[in-house]
């Protein structure tokens, strides 16, 4: 009995506990939408004639500004302001370069050196293999008219030292050979010094050329420590300001790019002149070679038409 009664009076204080509970939504709902600011209304809305109309409270007054904000507008956070002295007025390359850091300066001064450098070597080389060639070719076509040694050495010498550096050395091993029917043995002496003089006249044509290799292998790293030292004072400028503003991350970002910028700049003509340098280092070396080749091939019949009799036992 007492169970069905209980039972009873929950049902009946279900449906006024909903209606309670509706309400009081209801009222809720009513104030957080007159808090709201009406965007794109041209007149605000009227309440609803079934709820008392609830006042909006009025929006918390900050202590700096001392008066409260006009109703149903967002308060809007002061935006930061930044010294003009911080931002760069010359974003141009120098510009960049005169507000930079000193590290990034020393950076960018070194590459620039080396660039110079670069060119500087590419000048002074080109117009070197170009004259060692055409003394080269010069000497190479006397003694290509040549019939005998004797008669070549004179001008060949003259038109490239090179080449009398290897005359001087069949001259001297004649000179030493007490033997002379003996022309393989001459002949593998003057060869084994022929290879000796080419390698130090190809050493010497590539001196300053490792200089290239070392500004076209460097040069990208160097830039980039300069980007990586101007982008970390860029961070720490902007935790000081506490401002992600666009104004003051962009100039501090293109100064430390611009150590990069030089970095490739130096570095790129650096690996294409010593590529250039490399194939006509490795032209010139083959014209050398053609030129022993010819002088010993000279002495070689030399040493037959003086010594007849020793050309059957030295084959």
């Amino acid at each position: 009995m007492y169970l069905r009664k209980f039972g009873l009076t929950c049902l009946n204080s279900v449906p006024r506990a909903l209606g309670a509970g509706l309400i009081c939504c209801a009222l809720i709902g009513g104030a957080v939408y007159a808090q709201a600011p009406q965007q794109g209304a041209a007149e605000p809305v009227a309440p609803a004639a079934s709820t008392p109309p609830v006042p909006a409270p009025a929006a918390p007054t900050s202590p700096a500004d001392g008066a409260a904000q006009p109703q149903g507008e967002t308060a809007v956070p002061p935006a930061v302001e930044v010294a003009p002295g911080l931002l760069p007025r010359d974003l141009t390359p120098w510009g960049m370069f005169m507000s930079a850091d000193i590290v990034v300066k020393g950076v960018m001064i070194g590459l620039v050196f080396a660039s110079v450098l670069t060119w500087t070597i590419w000048l002074a080389k080109t117009l070197e293999l170009i004259g060692a060639r055409r003394r080269l070719a010069r000497a190479h076509e006397v003694l290509a008219a040549a019939r005998s040694l004797a008669e070549a050495a004179q001008p060949a010498s003259v038109a490239s030292p090179q080449v009398g550096r290897l005359i001087a050395a069949v001259e001297g091993e004649l000179r030493r050979s007490p033997d002379r029917r003996d022309i393989e043995g001459i002949k593998e002496r003057i060869a084994a010094r022929f290879d000796r003089i080419e390698a130090g006249v190809g050493r010497q044509m590539l001196r300053s050329t490792g200089i290239l290799a070392t500004i076209g292998a460097t040069a990208p790293f160097v830039g980039l420590f300069g980007t990586v030292w101007g982008i970390m004072n860029s961070f720490i400028g902007i935790s000081k300001l506490h401002t992600t503003n666009l104004a003051v991350v962009a100039p501090g970002i293109a100064e430390a790019l611009l150590a990069t910028a030089f970095g490739l700049a130096a570095a790129i003509p650096a690996v294409v002149i010593y590529n250039m340098f490399s194939r006509s280092i490795a032209q010139y070396r083959a014209l050398y070679a053609d030129t022993s080749v010819e002088i010993l091939t000279m002495v070689s019949r030399d040493l037959v038409q003086r010594y007849p009799a020793a050309a059957p036992a030295a084959e």
